[in-house]
């Protein structure tokens, strides 16, 4: 979800956190267990982009700091 609100492919992602395509891939299937570093990776690689995530499992992106102008 929060790769397709960036609108990035599974190859951007991975390249943003530094992990493989494949590896990107396989988590979003929900086929393994995320390694606790590789999350964290991709999850700060989505929050530098602007992706904020909700305790309750929803993600959005923030607004543009020259949205409240």
């Amino acid at each position: 979800m929060a790769r397709a609100a960036l609108r990035w492919s599974a190859q951007e992602l991975a390249r943003r956190a530094n992990v493989g395509r494949v590896t990107v891939q396989r988590l979003e299937s929900g086929k393994v267990e995320p390694v606790p570093a590789i999350a964290a990776a991709i999850r700060q690689a989505l929050e530098r982009a602007g992706v904020e995530f909700h305790p309750n499992g929803s993600v959005r992106l923030r607004e543009p700091a020259d949205a409240e102008l």
